[in-house]
């Protein structure tokens, strides 16, 4: 089922060879069948899925399978690949440049024996543009090879797409852990919570994406040439790298995370610390104010004969100053009014480092728990 609110498609031709490139905006189908017989390789992309008849007239074109045509419209796939005869079908997300917030969108790959097809759910912006500067600049490396390379090139951008992302996410955890060893606040927690979340949503990209990128190469009828598999290869260590930094950094954003709680506990415990203190000086000096002021009629000695003694007063305010420089006294020798050592950022970071390899399996690779 098309999504009504979704933009229309616009679409793009790339179709190349040894005699050129060849690049169209909103191509007729003639003018896209003309080029699956004339050139090696054409690449159709399709950014916007409100258009359920293109969809349909491209699946005709090309020979896609029903089913697979219905995953495109649905945008909240797994990222995964499907075998449908002489079409492989891969699903993957691609991040969304630009915002303050991780978006991604899904992004729909048919390999045939001399065609590419793409579908992007429409969002403005994406990261094929590296492919299709090459293509436009005429590089070797693309036109010397066919539709299956080109989808290489494709994934290749998608996945070196997410590096930077990444690196975002480590100079902004490195931000908060000075603002966590510094003067923690609400802000602070509240933005650990998010890369937590937005960390989280991209595991659950990596894990499949990898999956996808093993099992195109496991796949030997996916029509893969020997080369393009060993390029392939390295879009699979791309992943694994991905996902090592994915593990590491959610490693060290639990551990600011407790970091800040033990933080705020610490100060915490410093207020009850000096209210305590102060209650218990102020204790035995409520007790004597207490007796004295049940002013008892000084008849007989034993009721507060001093009550009528001139320095009474003042005996009894010295007595209270006393009291209460005898307990600071005491607490100072038993240790209770030296406050806790501030946090040493050394061994804080030492700390951290114990808690942000990722775990690894016996092959070497991150291994998901």
């Amino acid at each position: 089922m098309v999504d009504p609110e979704a933009p229309r498609p616009r679409v793009r031709l790339v179709a190349y060879g040894a005699q050129g490139v060849l690049e169209r905006d909103q191509p007729l189908a003639g003018e896209i069948s003309e080029c699956l017989g004339r050139f090696p390789v054409t690449w159709l992309d399709l950014d916007g899925l409100g258009d359920r008849d293109s969809i349909l007239q491209v699946g005709d074109l090309f020979g896609l399978h029903q089913l697979a045509l219905e995953d495109v419209v649905n945008v909240h796939q797994r990222p995964k690949v499907e075998n449908y005869g002489d079409c492989q079908f891969l699903v993957a997300r691609m991040p969304i440049p630009g915002g303050d917030r991780l978006q991604t969108e899904q992004l729909s790959l048919f390999l045939g024996r001399n065609f590419v097809v793409t579908f992007q759910e429409g969002v403005p912006g994406d990261c094929l543009d590296s492919v299709r500067m090459q293509l436009r600049g005429g590089s070797p490396r693309l036109l010397g090879r066919g539709a299956d390379f080109l989808t290489y090139a494709i994934l290749d951008a998608l996945v070196d797409s997410y590096f930077p992302l990444l690196e975002s996410y480590g100079e902004r955890l490195e931000t908060l852990e000075d603002d966590v060893l510094g003067t923690p606040g609400r802000e602070t927690i509240v933005q650990l919570q998010v890369i937590r979340r937005d960390l989280l949503t991209l595991r659950r990209v990596f894990w499949p994406l990898r999956e996808a990128v093993a099992g195109l190469l496991r796949d030997h009828a996916a029509g893969l040439q020997d080369e393009t598999r060993l390029y392939l290869r390295d879009v699979s260590d791309h992943t694994v790298q991905l996902l090592d930094l994915l593990e590491t950094y959610r490693e060290i954003a639990a551990g600011l995370v407790d970091l800040y709680l033990s933080s705020v506990s610490n100060r915490m415990n410093e207020i009850i610390k000096t209210l305590t203190i102060v209650s218990t000086i102020f204790i035995p000096l409520s007790f004597l104010a207490g007796v004295y002021g049940m002013n008892f009629d000084p008849a007989s000695s034993w009721n507060m004969p001093e009550l009528r003694w001139r320095y009474g007063y003042p005996a009894v305010l010295a007595l209270m100053v006393a009291v209460a420089l005898g307990l600071l006294g005491w607490m100072h020798r038993r240790g209770w009014l030296s406050s806790s050592d501030p946090l040493d950022h050394r061994e804080v970071e030492r700390a951290l480092a114990t808690r942000i390899m990722p775990a690894r399996d016996p092959g070497g690779t991150a291994s998901e728990p």
